[in-house]
C-alpha cells in the first residue's frame, strides 16, 4: 500500500485551497483537545476520580480501572494530533475514533481503536520455545473495536498493521497524526504514514481515551475539524448525555 501522500495532498488541497469551502466557513483551525489544566471537555465513562490527572500540562491515566472517559461531542471528519508516551513496560493504551462511548464485556467501547503499546508488550508475552506476536502489533495497529466493521489497508486478520515499525519505547514520546474522513482513517507515525483502514461503520462518533492497566502520558492532545460529509442516519452513533465529570 502506498500512504499517503496523494491522499494527504488531495485532503488539504480541499481544506485550504478550494474557493467554495472559503466561501462557505472560515479555514480549519486547530483545537485543543486538553487545556493542559483540568478535563475540561472529556466525560468519564466508566474508570474513576483517580484514573486520570493533570501534572505540569500532562494529561496521566494511571491504567486503572480498565475503561475509558470520552469527549462531550462527537466528531465526523478531522485530524487528530497527539503525543504520547508509556511509563511501564509492556503498556496497554489507545484511541477510540468515531465511538459509541458505550463499554461492553471487557469494559471497552465500539470504535475504530488507533493503538498504543509500549515496545516490550511483545517480549512480556512471548513464552520460551513458542514464537510471539508479530512486532508490528506495537507499532500502531488499526482495528474496529467491538464489533466495529472497518476494512484493513495491510491486513493482519482483521486487523491493520503498520508498514514501518516507527514508535519508541518506555519513556520516550510518540507522536500519533490521525486524517479520518469519510469512513476513512491514515495514521503518522513519528513523521510518517504508516497504517490505514477504510469502510468504516460508523462515520461520526466520540473520541475515547484509553486506560488499560498501566500508566501512560499525554500531552498536546489537538483536533482540527474538517467539512462534513454526505452521511446517513445509521453511520452516527447514538448520541448521549454530558453530565460533569
Amino acid at each position: 500500500m502506498k500512504i499517503n501522500s496523494l491522499f494527504t495532498a488531495s485532503l488539504l488541497s480541499f481544506c485550504f485551497f478550494n474557493p467554495l469551502h472559503l466561501l462557505a466557513k472560515e479555514i480549519p483551525e486547530w483545537i485543543d483537545l486538553f487545556n493542559g489544566k483540568d478535563l475540561t471537555g472529556w466525560v468519564d465513562v466508566n474508570t474513576s476520580p483517580k484514573t486520570w490527572r493533570v501534572e505540569d500540562g500532562i494529561l496521566i491515566c494511571s491504567g486503572k480501572p480498565i475503561g475509558v472517559m470520552r469527549t462531550e461531542k462527537m466528531y465526523e471528519n478531522f485530524i487528530l494530533h497527539v503525543e504520547w508516551k508509556h511509563m511501564e513496560p509492556g503498556g496497554n493504551s489507545g484511541i477510540f475514533a468515531w465511538s459509541d462511548a458505550v463499554p461492553f464485556g471487557n469494559r471497552l467501547p465500539k470504535g475504530l481503536e488507533i493503538q498504543m503499546l509500549e515496545l516490550d508488550w511483545v517480549k512480556l508475552r512471548t513464552k520460551e520455545g513458542k514464537p510471539g506476536p508479530p512486532i508490528a502489533y506495537v507499532h500502531g495497529e488499526l482495528f474496529g473495536a467491538g464489533g466495529m466493521k472497518v476494512t484493513p489497508d495491510n491486513p493482519r486478520g482483521k486487523r491493520s498493521k503498520s508498514l514501518e515499525n516507527r514508535c519508541k519505547g518506555r519513556g520516550e514520546w510518540n507522536v500519533y497524526d490521525v486524517v479520518c474522513v469519510d469512513g476513512v482513517a491514515k495514521l503518522s507515525v513519528n513523521g510518517k504514514f504508516v497504517n490505514g483502514i477504510r469502510d468504516s461503520q460508523y462515520k461520526k462518533g466520540y473520541l475515547c481515551l484509553e486506560a488499560e492497566g498501566a500508566e501512560i502520558h499525554f500531552r498536546n492532545l489537538k483536533i482540527m475539524e474538517l467539512p462534513p460529509g454526505v452521511i446517513s442516519r445509521e453511520q452516527i452513533v447514538p448520541e448521549l448525555e454530558n453530565p460533569s465529570f
